[in-house]
Protein backbone atom coordinates (compact mmCIF):
# COMPACT_ATOMS: atom_id res chain seq x y z
CA UNK A 1 0.00 0.00 0.00
CA UNK A 2 1.29 3.17 -0.88
CA UNK A 3 0.19 7.03 -1.09
CA UNK A 4 -2.47 6.55 1.61
CA UNK A 5 -3.30 8.87 4.74
CA UNK A 6 -2.20 7.08 7.89
CA UNK A 7 -3.07 8.99 11.24
CA UNK A 8 -1.26 7.19 14.31
CA UNK A 9 -1.79 7.99 17.92
CA UNK A 10 1.03 7.98 20.32
CA UNK A 11 3.60 8.05 17.34
CA UNK A 12 6.25 10.09 18.83
CA UNK A 13 8.12 7.31 20.68
CA UNK A 14 7.82 3.58 21.21
CA UNK A 15 6.12 1.20 19.08
CA UNK A 16 3.87 3.99 17.43
CA UNK A 17 7.06 5.80 16.37
CA UNK A 18 7.84 2.59 14.55
CA UNK A 19 4.69 2.01 13.04
CA UNK A 20 4.53 5.44 11.71
CA UNK A 21 8.18 4.61 10.31
CA UNK A 22 6.67 1.81 8.46
CA UNK A 23 4.23 3.63 6.55
CA UNK A 24 5.77 6.22 5.70
CA UNK A 25 8.14 3.76 4.06
CA UNK A 26 5.80 2.41 1.83
CA UNK A 27 5.01 5.82 1.01
CA UNK A 28 1.95 7.04 2.73
CA UNK A 29 1.55 10.09 4.18
CA UNK A 30 1.51 9.97 8.07
CA UNK A 31 0.21 12.42 10.38
CA UNK A 32 2.05 11.97 13.73
CA UNK A 33 -0.16 13.10 16.50
CA UNK A 34 1.48 12.61 20.26
CA UNK A 35 1.44 14.91 23.45
CA UNK A 36 5.34 15.02 22.74
CA UNK A 37 5.74 18.07 20.27
CA UNK A 38 9.81 17.70 20.50
CA UNK A 39 9.81 14.28 19.87
CA UNK A 40 6.76 14.70 17.18
CA UNK A 41 8.76 16.77 15.29
CA UNK A 42 12.29 15.62 15.58
CA UNK A 43 10.15 12.34 13.78
CA UNK A 44 8.88 14.43 11.31
CA UNK A 45 12.17 15.70 10.28
CA UNK A 46 13.81 12.47 10.74
CA UNK A 47 11.10 11.17 7.67
CA UNK A 48 11.73 14.40 5.76
CA UNK A 49 15.73 13.98 5.40
CA UNK A 50 14.72 10.54 3.77
CA UNK A 51 12.29 11.88 1.31
CA UNK A 52 9.00 11.01 3.57
CA UNK A 53 6.08 12.43 3.54
CA UNK A 54 4.90 13.67 7.43
CA UNK A 55 3.26 16.12 9.59
CA UNK A 56 3.11 16.77 13.58
CA UNK A 57 -0.24 17.24 15.36
CA UNK A 58 0.12 18.46 18.99
CA UNK A 59 -2.97 15.75 20.60
CA UNK A 60 -3.86 14.98 23.56
CA UNK A 61 -6.15 12.21 23.28
CA UNK A 62 -7.65 12.09 26.74
CA UNK A 63 -9.45 15.28 24.91
CA UNK A 64 -12.11 15.64 22.70
CA UNK A 65 -11.75 18.40 21.06
CA UNK A 66 -7.99 17.86 20.49
CA UNK A 67 -9.25 14.70 18.70
CA UNK A 68 -11.49 16.14 16.50
CA UNK A 69 -8.86 18.77 15.38
CA UNK A 70 -6.48 16.28 14.95
CA UNK A 71 -8.79 15.07 12.07
CA UNK A 72 -9.69 17.83 11.13
CA UNK A 73 -5.55 18.77 10.25
CA UNK A 74 -4.96 15.73 8.93
CA UNK A 75 -8.09 15.63 6.87
CA UNK A 76 -7.10 19.70 5.43
CA UNK A 77 -3.30 18.94 4.86
CA UNK A 78 -4.08 15.99 2.89
CA UNK A 79 -7.75 16.27 1.81
CA UNK A 80 -8.88 12.58 3.58
CA UNK A 81 -8.14 10.07 6.02
CA UNK A 82 -7.48 6.05 4.90
CA UNK A 83 -5.88 4.50 7.95
CA UNK A 84 -6.54 5.44 11.82
CA UNK A 85 -4.09 3.37 13.90
CA UNK A 86 -5.22 3.66 17.53
CA UNK A 87 -1.97 3.57 19.39
CA UNK A 88 -1.84 6.37 22.24
CA UNK A 89 -2.03 4.67 26.16
CA UNK A 90 -0.36 4.79 29.43
CA UNK A 91 -0.22 2.82 32.13
CA UNK A 92 -0.82 3.10 36.05
CA UNK A 93 -0.41 0.40 38.38
CA UNK A 94 -2.13 0.92 41.73
CA UNK A 95 -3.39 -1.64 44.62
CA UNK A 96 -7.00 -1.64 43.74
CA UNK A 97 -7.18 -0.48 47.38
CA UNK A 98 -4.98 2.87 46.04
CA UNK A 99 -6.48 3.24 42.84
CA UNK A 100 -7.73 6.89 42.59
CA UNK A 101 -11.08 8.33 40.75
CA UNK A 102 -8.05 10.54 39.33
CA UNK A 103 -5.89 7.82 37.58
CA UNK A 104 -8.60 5.58 36.79
CA UNK A 105 -10.14 8.02 34.41
CA UNK A 106 -6.85 9.23 33.36
CA UNK A 107 -6.00 5.76 32.14
CA UNK A 108 -9.24 5.31 30.72
CA UNK A 109 -9.98 8.60 29.13
CA UNK A 110 -6.67 8.12 27.13
CA UNK A 111 -6.68 4.33 26.67
CA UNK A 112 -10.33 3.72 25.70
CA UNK A 113 -12.09 7.14 25.11
CA UNK A 114 -9.74 8.16 22.63
CA UNK A 115 -10.18 5.06 20.39
CA UNK A 116 -14.11 5.86 20.13
CA UNK A 117 -13.82 9.33 19.27
CA UNK A 118 -10.99 8.54 16.91
CA UNK A 119 -12.65 6.43 15.50
CA UNK A 120 -15.82 8.56 15.23
CA UNK A 121 -14.35 11.74 14.05
CA UNK A 122 -11.72 9.59 11.84
CA UNK A 123 -15.00 7.68 10.07
CA UNK A 124 -16.26 10.85 9.37
CA UNK A 125 -14.08 11.43 6.69
CA UNK A 126 -13.33 8.34 5.23
CA UNK A 127 -17.17 7.91 4.38
CA UNK A 128 -16.92 8.27 0.53
CA UNK A 129 -13.82 6.06 -0.07
CA UNK A 130 -13.90 3.61 3.25
CA UNK A 131 -10.92 2.95 5.30
CA UNK A 132 -8.97 0.81 8.41
CA UNK A 133 -8.96 1.62 11.78
CA UNK A 134 -6.36 -0.24 13.72
CA UNK A 135 -6.82 -0.56 17.85
CA UNK A 136 -3.53 -1.19 19.91
CA UNK A 137 -4.73 -3.61 22.73
CA UNK A 138 -2.90 -5.73 24.94
CA UNK A 139 -2.49 -9.19 25.54
CA UNK A 140 -3.65 -7.70 29.48
CA UNK A 141 -7.04 -7.87 27.81
CA UNK A 142 -6.51 -11.92 28.59
CA UNK A 143 -4.60 -12.07 31.70
CA UNK A 144 -3.45 -10.24 34.72
CA UNK A 145 -1.06 -9.14 36.76
CA UNK A 146 -2.35 -8.11 40.33
CA UNK A 147 -2.86 -4.00 40.14
CA UNK A 148 -2.87 -3.96 36.69
CA UNK A 149 -7.16 -3.28 37.07
CA UNK A 150 -7.08 0.40 35.12
CA UNK A 151 -5.09 -1.27 32.34
CA UNK A 152 -6.73 -4.30 31.91
CA UNK A 153 -9.92 -2.59 31.52
CA UNK A 154 -9.12 0.08 29.36
CA UNK A 155 -7.61 -2.30 26.97
CA UNK A 156 -10.38 -5.21 27.46
CA UNK A 157 -12.55 -2.64 26.32
CA UNK A 158 -10.95 -1.79 23.42
CA UNK A 159 -11.46 -5.62 22.28
CA UNK A 160 -15.31 -5.13 22.32
CA UNK A 161 -15.18 -1.96 20.94
CA UNK A 162 -13.27 -3.27 18.27
CA UNK A 163 -16.28 -5.59 17.33
CA UNK A 164 -19.08 -3.21 17.75
CA UNK A 165 -17.37 -0.52 15.82
CA UNK A 166 -16.81 -3.44 13.14
CA UNK A 167 -20.55 -4.09 12.96
CA UNK A 168 -21.77 -0.28 12.58
CA UNK A 169 -18.99 1.04 10.14
CA UNK A 170 -19.06 -2.22 7.83
CA UNK A 171 -21.65 -0.07 5.63
CA UNK A 172 -19.03 2.43 5.02
CA UNK A 173 -16.78 -0.20 4.08
CA UNK A 174 -14.51 0.40 7.03
CA UNK A 175 -12.56 -2.47 9.09
CA UNK A 176 -11.75 -2.36 12.56
CA UNK A 177 -9.41 -4.43 13.95
CA UNK A 178 -7.59 -5.42 16.99
CA UNK A 179 -4.00 -5.92 17.77
CA UNK A 180 -2.71 -7.26 20.68
CA UNK A 181 1.03 -7.07 21.28
CA UNK A 182 2.73 -9.12 24.06
CA UNK A 183 6.14 -8.21 24.91
CA UNK A 184 7.23 -5.79 23.05
CA UNK A 185 11.07 -4.54 24.13
CA UNK A 186 11.10 -0.92 23.42
CA UNK A 187 14.76 -0.25 25.30
CA UNK A 188 17.98 -2.22 24.85
CA UNK A 189 17.35 -5.61 23.25
CA UNK A 190 20.46 -6.48 23.58
CA UNK A 191 20.48 -6.24 27.58
CA UNK A 192 17.80 -9.02 27.55
CA UNK A 193 18.56 -12.40 29.48
CA UNK A 194 17.89 -15.47 27.85
CA UNK A 195 15.39 -16.45 29.90
CA UNK A 196 13.21 -13.80 28.98
CA UNK A 197 13.51 -15.17 25.10
CA UNK A 198 12.42 -18.55 26.28
CA UNK A 199 9.68 -17.59 27.79
CA UNK A 200 8.05 -17.30 24.43
CA UNK A 201 7.54 -20.23 21.95
CA UNK A 202 9.26 -17.61 19.24
CA UNK A 203 12.14 -18.06 21.42
CA UNK A 204 12.55 -14.55 21.57
CA UNK A 205 11.01 -11.04 23.07
CA UNK A 206 8.96 -9.36 20.24
CA UNK A 207 10.43 -5.66 18.59
CA UNK A 208 7.92 -2.86 17.79
CA UNK A 209 8.70 -3.71 14.10
CA UNK A 210 6.69 -6.96 14.87
CA UNK A 211 3.93 -4.48 15.41
CA UNK A 212 4.05 -2.12 12.61
CA UNK A 213 4.06 -5.26 10.23
CA UNK A 214 0.87 -6.00 11.60
CA UNK A 215 -0.35 -2.77 10.90
CA UNK A 216 0.52 -2.44 7.29
CA UNK A 217 -1.33 -5.52 7.01
CA UNK A 218 -4.36 -4.92 8.34
CA UNK A 219 -4.46 -1.62 6.69
CA UNK A 220 -4.03 -2.76 3.01
CA UNK A 221 -7.20 -3.23 1.11
CA UNK A 222 -6.47 -6.60 0.35
CA UNK A 223 -7.35 -7.51 3.44
CA UNK A 224 -10.74 -6.22 3.66
CA UNK A 225 -12.24 -9.38 4.54
CA UNK A 226 -10.70 -9.61 8.38
CA UNK A 227 -12.54 -6.72 10.35
CA UNK A 228 -13.64 -7.08 14.09
CA UNK A 229 -10.43 -9.25 14.57
CA UNK A 230 -8.31 -9.93 17.86
CA UNK A 231 -4.46 -10.54 16.07
CA UNK A 232 -2.64 -11.62 18.91
CA UNK A 233 1.13 -10.64 18.70
CA UNK A 234 2.92 -12.34 21.54
CA UNK A 235 5.83 -14.94 19.95
CA UNK A 236 2.72 -17.73 21.85
CA UNK A 237 3.74 -16.23 25.14
CA UNK A 238 -0.07 -16.62 26.12
CA UNK A 239 -0.37 -20.02 24.92
CA UNK A 240 2.51 -21.37 26.91
CA UNK A 241 1.80 -23.61 30.17
CA UNK A 242 3.81 -22.86 32.87
CA UNK A 243 4.50 -25.32 35.90
CA UNK A 244 6.08 -24.86 39.22
CA UNK A 245 9.48 -26.01 37.78
CA UNK A 246 9.88 -23.25 35.29
CA UNK A 247 9.14 -20.61 38.32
Amino acid sequence: MNNKVVIITGAAQGIGRFIATAFAKKENHVVIADINEKKGLELVNEIGKWGGSAIFVKTDVSRVADIENLMNQANQHFNGIDVLINNAGISVFSNPFELTEFDWEKVLNTNLKSVFFASKFAAMQMKEAGGSIVNIASTRALMSEPNSEAYAASKGGILALTHALAASFSPLKINVNAILPGWIENGDYSALKESDHEQHFSRRVGKPEDIARACLFLADKENDFITGSQLVIDGGMTRKMIYEEDL
